[in-house]
């Protein structure tokens, strides 16, 4: 896998993440990787969900993770929950 085929998901409308998803398929792309921290998991699963049922029947979710991942804040170290989704033809 590339490492131009992940999406990373943020604070924008999900349907902004599900064309990046789309796009990433037609452009050639045999599996994508749809990435969030902390918030924004809720609406990975959206995305991955929504390009799986509404525009992409022939995918499947090939594989979740989860994550905690440490940053570095003026408070001092805080942890972030983190997941990643693989989906793939």
């Amino acid at each position: 896998m590339a490492e131009n085929d992940v999406v990373f998901v943020g604070s924008k409308p999900v349907m902004n993440y599900v064309l990046a998803v789309v796009t990433q398929f037609h452009n050639g792309a045999k599996d994508v990787r749809i990435m969030a921290r902390g918030q924004a998991i809720s609406r990975a699963v959206d995305v991955a969900e929504v390009s799986r049922s509404r525009f992409l029947a022939d995918v499947t979710v090939k594989g979740i993770s989860i994550s905690t991942e440490v940053l570095n804040t003026e408070r001092g170290e805080t942890n972030v929950s983190a997941i990643e989704i693989v989906i793939g033809k």
